[in-house]
């Protein structure tokens, strides 16, 4: 670690550094989220919902942390890293995700905010002379920074990976990502050795499976447990192969011999009992290798939509779940999402307790065959007070509205919430 902020620094400087950080708290919030956008393209950094929401709280941390340094003139050597950005550092070496990610992320932080720092200082105008040492203090104050912060993720980092390797019950991780990651013709080699590294059978019929914890005190011995029970309960012909992709989330393979039983969600989750928090997303049933990859995909495909929201309902997923697949696509692209779903509902794209209630009615409405009768018994509501909010809800809609649209805008909302509403 190198000097203390602000030591043997003239007052003169400080002052307009304490003007700067003052201006830089003021929009945080939008720092923050950019710098989270920007760095959630970075390879191996994109995709899974829960890491881009850690990524978030971390660069949330580390931001706050570097505009108290300079508002308050606080030496590094006070400083205790973030315990989101730690955490972040740890869920990347349990996922395997290259290190340089990491520090690619870091990187483009300290290029933006040095960025975001010369353009507040053009705007005040200052004597060029102090302009340039107030842009070299800060400069060097958030490089000191970045060099001190990033030896302890990394060295975090380090230390994880080292543990997680060796850690009972992920000796498998390597195998099974190595045929997740091959070509689309799988080398007999590569089939032999995995069946040889796992003992588990690619010439059958399999049934890919995420398991998640949304709670700190449900651990990895729970999950196993979870999901071996559920292997049992869909009647699996022989042990499935399970895998730890971090603390709080297990992959697993479940295989059959045949057609295996019904695995939509609702048939799942009575078959099974989870402990309280714990959520798995369900693909569909594949054969062979290729079956073994696409069933992954799929069962991804519903975590990263049932993920995007955190809720405790349904504890079940599944691919095949009405609108999962359509909207898993939708998910990747929120921005476009959230501009479609504010031209197909106008008003009702408000991320309000009265629009959302207009939604739900609507929803339930048009998957009811357009029933009053029916929408107010699986509501549970009188049959006028239906009328009154479908009436209310269709005269709010834009003047052009295709039925499958809003449907489909409909069923998006539900499942992706706020991050596609208007605030």
């Amino acid at each position: 670690m190198s000097r203390p902020a602000g030591e043997g620094v003239d007052p003169e400087l400080l002052a307009v550094v304490e003007v700067l950080a003052r201006r830089l708290r003021d929009i945080e919030d939008r720092m923050v989220d950019d710098m989270t956008a920007q760095m959630a393209e970075i390879d191996h950094l994109d995709g899974d919902p829960v890491l881009v929401d850690l990524l978030h709280a971390s660069v949330e941390g580390n931001v706050t942390t570097i505009n108290h340094i300079l508002a308050n003139n606080i030496p590094l050597g006070h400083l205790q890293p973030t315990t989101a950005a730690v955490e972040y550092a740890l869920r990347l070496a349990q996922r395997e995700v290259p290190s340089n990610s990491l520090m690619r992320a870091y990187r483009m932080g300290e290029f933006e905010y040095n960025r975001l720092c010369l353009d507040f200082l053009e705007e005040l105008e200052l004597a060029e002379g102090l302009s340039v040492r107030v842009a070299r203090y800060v400069a060097t104050v958030f490089f000191d920074y970045i060099e001190w912060i990033t030896q302890y993720v990394f060295q975090a980092y380090e230390s994880e990976r080292e543990r997680w390797i060796g850690a009972e019950g992920n000796v498998l991780s390597s195998t099974v990502n190595q045929l997740l990651d091959g070509d689309d013709e799988p080398d007999p080699f590569e089939t032999e050795a995995f069946e040889a590294e796992t003992g588990y059978r690619l010439d059958r019929t399999h049934l890919a499976a995420i398991l998640w914890s949304q709670d700190s005190a449900v651990g990895l011995a729970d999950i196993d447990r979870a999901a071996r029970s559920l292997a049992v309960a869909l009647r699996a012909v022989s042990a499935p192969v399970i895998t730890a992709a971090d603390r709080s989330t297990v992959w697993m393979w479940i295989p059959f011999a045949g057609t295996p039983p019904r695995t939509d969600s609702a048939a799942t989750a009575t078959q099974v009992s989870l402990p309280p928090n714990l959520r798995v997303a369900i693909g569909l049933p594949g054969t062979g290798v290729t079956g073994f990859r696409r069933s992954y995909q799929q069962a991804r495909s519903a975590y990263d939509v049932a993920s995007t929201v955190p809720r405790a309902e349904p504890v079940v997923v599944g691919y095949g779940d009405r609108g999962i697949a359509v909207v898993s696509m939708m998910a990747r692209d929120l921005p476009s999402t959230r501009a479609w779903i504010s031209d197909v509902l106008g008003p009702l794209a408000q991320d309000t307790p009265n629009a959302q209630i207009l939604r739900s009615t609507l929803s339930e409405f048009l998957s009811s065959g357009e029933s009053h009768v029916r929408t107010a018994e699986r509501m549970v509501l009188h049959r006028n007070t239906v009328k009154y909010r479908v009436g209310k809800a269709m005269a709010a809609l834009p003047d052009r509205h295709d039925r499958m649209d809003l449907a489909l805008a409909l069923t998006v909302c539900e499942y992706l919430g706020a991050t596609v509403l208007q605030c």
